[in-house]
């Protein structure tokens, strides 16, 4: 209540009526140790109601946690001061707003939005299911962790959390538990305005187990309802917590205060005199109250994780190579021979689609990486993501040693779930079509709001797609995620420039990849001709210049558009025109060159230029300036065969010189 005042700001509700059970979970059940909270065995607890953040921050406090630095060093601080509560919500301050992943030591993951969290803990209880199949052996269980999401009304509403849990249900994570706020109010009011449903009811329906809990001030009621849980093998757990937002004293009605607003001086005075607290007393915690909480969940973490830091050092003597893997994996490091794997494509006219090209790699890729793992939204055949090696194996409710994973028509949770895998540190991957990323946008979102390397790919990502038509043909989709800060967005050219985008990929470890692959097959570039591949690892680079190296004119194009640029290339150069092509894979890591690159390959002198992209033109006047010409999308695609679109839209050799030669006469 304190902190919420002082920031006069956020919401002090949720955290008052919820801290009976989240004191019950962290101080009788949570494997969790304060001194070590990335402890790879630990239970995992997600606030999905990110609102009532100041649970979480208190907790944090309370408990001791340490903070850790991105480099896995101890700093030893505290994660979460009393001062940093005294700046909650404030610049700067440990406690922001909603609880971020990596800014504070503690939180597992970043949530906010609704319904994000509880989905993504899904991915949490899949790679706790996976590890345990992959490292564990007998007498040496590594991974037996649980996972604990406390979500509201807000969360069930979401449809990302209702596709989460159908698929938990199939999957049937027993290591999931869900806790659910039933507390009837919403920002605008209460929910039979809005909400009628029956929770239980619709969890019993996607294979929960259903625990009720009446009133969520009853400590043994709840103790009763997590051991439930814990011995529950066969199924996802949904806990129905009854509670009563925290009105703040019992004469109080305002419930939309409660939840949104601070509660004001003097009523935050009258709850004190309630509690029989000091009512002058602000951000008062007695002595003893840590103590307390370091007696219990403290004492139970340190000796749990303690012993599970013995059993790993007799598993690493007994399973060297596989204690390898698991260390490499936790610190986000690769396997020393793994470039080894990647194949080198023949120079062909006739080339191959983006996503073959891909399907090669990460083939290759995986059996020199065994904790890359992931799966398509139902597109597995057209994406061409699918694991084909022998062992590779799909992930299920029978076998949760494959490494294929199926999603099922689940867009949105699907990316959410790749967040919780990579938070467990394997290396997750899922796929669809691209015009489908605008369901995946608000995971993808938080993947750069965390920093952490989820694997995006998406393919048909054109009017290449074709007689599907405008429904399916990716337009504005580029555009939107290039706009997202900390995300790199590559559009191969050819399947050599696939390759070296997976190079790139795999050595990221703090940024979210999309890879946008072509359905079409492309020609593949002779690079005894044109130039190596291995430029796409600076985002653009020249792959074809004038005889001098002093163009009159720029090409610029992505993707499949490339090969278009070179065939006008190449008819420009006939005629004597000096052109330079230059293949932009990744405008983020051509702005993270230094100032002389990026002017060696795009020249300011040179105002005469032409970009090319089956994609909207927004985000090119960088590049082309005001004067230059824009061969792009400006209307949605149309349904009609490939090559009918390309000429209906401009997309050919003859239209990119004729723009090339209109530069040059302005």
């Amino acid at each position: 209540m304190d902190a919420v005042q002082q920031a006069n700001s956020g919401h002090p509700g949720t955290p008052m009526a919820l801290a009976p059970v989240a004191y019950c979970l962290w101080q009788r059940f949570l494997r969790f140790d304060p001194d070590d909270p990335i402890w790879a065995n630990r239970d995992r607890f997600v606030l999905s109601n990110g609102h009532a953040s100041m649970l979480l921050y208190s907790l944090l406090y309370l408990t001791g946690v340490k903070a850790v630095n991105a480099k896995y060093e101890q700093l030893g601080e505290p994660s979460v001061t009393l001062d940093d509560i005294k700046h909650f919500r404030q610049l700067d301050s440990k406690c922001p707003g909603h609880p971020e992943y990596r800014w504070t030591s503690g939180i597992e993951t970043t949530t906010g939005p609704l319904g994000q969290g509880v989905a993504t803990s899904v991915g949490m209880a899949i790679a706790r299911q996976w590890m345990a199949q992959h490292f564990n052996r007998p007498n040496f269980e590594l991974f037996n962790y649980n996972v604990y999401a406390l979500c509201g009304d807000g969360c069930m509403m979401e449809g990302i959390s209702n596709e989460a849990a159908s698929l938990a249900g199939h999957l049937k994570l027993s290591n999931l538990c869900w806790i659910y706020d039933n507390n009837h109010i919403t920002i605008e009011g209460n929910t039979h305005l809005t909400f009628s449903d029956d929770i239980g009811t619709r969890f019993l329906a996607y294979g929960w187990n259903l625990i009720r809990v009446s009133d969520a001030n009853d400590l043994e009621m709840l103790e009763r309802a997590f051991q439930t849980f814990q011995e529950t093998h066969d199924r996802p757990t949904l806990i129905i917590v009854d509670s009563h937002i925290g009105y703040g004293a019992p004469h109080r009605h305002d419930t939309s205060a409660a939840h949104g607003d601070p509660l004001g001086e003097e009523e935050i005075r009258l709850t004190k005199r309630n509690y029989g607290w000091s009512e002058d007393a602000k951000f008062l915690v007695p002595e003893g109250v840590q103590a307390h909480f370091q007696k219990h969940l403290g004492q139970r973490g340190h000796r749990l994780r303690q012993g599970w830091m013995q059993t790993f050092a007799e598993y690493s003597a007994k399973y060297p190579d596989l204690a390898d893997q698991l260390y490499k994996m936790q610190h986000r490091q690769l396997p020393d021979d793994w470039e080894t794997a990647l194949p080198t494509f023949p120079a062909d006219v006739k080339g191959l689609g983006g996503r073959d090209a891909s399907a090669s790699v990460l083939n290759a890729i995986a059996q020199q990486i065994p904790w890359l793992i992931g799966g398509a939204a139902d597109l597995a055949p057209s994406t061409k993501t699918r694991l084909t090696f022998e062992g590779a194996g799909d992930f299920s409710a029978d076998d949760r040693s494959g490494r294929n994973f199926h999603f099922g028509i689940r867009e949105h949770a699907m990316a959410a779930i790749l967040n919780g895998l990579s938070l467990s540190k394997v290396r997750a991957y899922g796929s669809g079509f691209f015009i489908f990323s605008d369901y995946c946008r608000p995971s993808i979102r938080l993947s750069a709001l965390m920093e952490i390397p989820v694997i995006y790919i998406f393919t048909h990502d054109s009017i290449g797609v074709g007689e599907d038509g405008p429904t399916h043909q990716p337009v504005e989709q580029l555009a939107s995620l290039r706009a997202i800060p900390g995300l790199i967005t590559l559009r191969p050219a050819d399947a050599n420039e696939v390759v070296e985008a997976w190079r790139v990929i795999m050595q990221l470890q703090h940024q979210p990849v999309v890879l946008v692959l072509s359905r079409q097959a492309l020609p593949t570039l002779d690079r005894t001709q044109y130039a190596a591949a291995s430029g796409l690892a600076k985002g653009a680079y020249i792959l074809a210049d004038a005889e001098n190296g002093k163009p009159d004119v720029l090409l610029l194009a992505t993707g499949s558009e490339v090969s278009l640029c070179i065939a006008a290339y190449e008819q420009l150069k006939t005629e004597g025109i000096k052109a330079r092509v230059v293949s932009m894979p990744s405008w983020e890591l051509f702005e993270q060159q230094n100032q002389d690159y990026r002017d060696s390959v795009i020249p300011p002198s040179i105002t005469a230029r032409v970009c090319v992209e089956q994609a909207s033109t927004f985000g090119w006047g960088e590049y082309v300036g005001s004067r230059g010409a824009r061969i792009v999308m400006h209307t949605f695609g149309a349904s009609a065969p490939l090559k009918e679109l390309q000429r209906k839209f401009g997309f050919t050799p003859d239209k990119v010189v004729t723009a090339a030669k209109a530069q040059l006469a302005s």
